[in-house]
């Protein structure tokens, strides 16, 4: 089987992944901090950001990568893809925006958890053939 639906996402959060990190690390030469936050409670916003997709997107890429595996439906990898993406997304611009948006990071919470369950369960049904 060719997996071919993951890797669109996976190139996608990647992008979002990359620009977290390049705003920690622009951050970090332009104020001249090098190692951990320093107690610049800018640097450590931007440091979580990023800390918090490496936690969640590669969880959430695996399960959809079993997901695809499994032989679940375009619709379903996309559907599952897309709130990964978005509530990564959303996540970032939330956390990231001065003052914080707190509605735009919970709303990606909330898709990124609605992918990690949605995928989760779909795989146990598969798994013990119920579906």
């Amino acid at each position: 089987m060719t997996v071919t639906i993951t890797p669109i996402y996976a190139g996608l959060i990647a992008l979002i992944f990359f620009a977290l990190s390049w705003r920690v690390i622009a951050y970090r030469r332009a104020n001249r901090l090098s190692l951990g936050d320093e107690g610049d409670r800018s640097l450590l916003r931007r440091m979580r950001a990023q800390a918090n997709c490496a936690e969640y997107a590669p969880f959430g890429l695996l399960l959809l990568l079993l997901l695809e595996l499994q032989g679940a439906s375009l619709g379903m990898l996309h559907a599952m893809g897309a709130c990964l993406l978005l509530g990564r997304a959303f996540h970032a611009y939330g956390f990231a925006s001065k003052p914080m948006n707190l509605p735009m990071r919970q709303a990606g919470m909330i898709l990124t958890f609605v992918q990690l369950i949605a995928t989760s369960l779909s795989l146990l049904l598969v798994a013990t053939g119920v579906i």
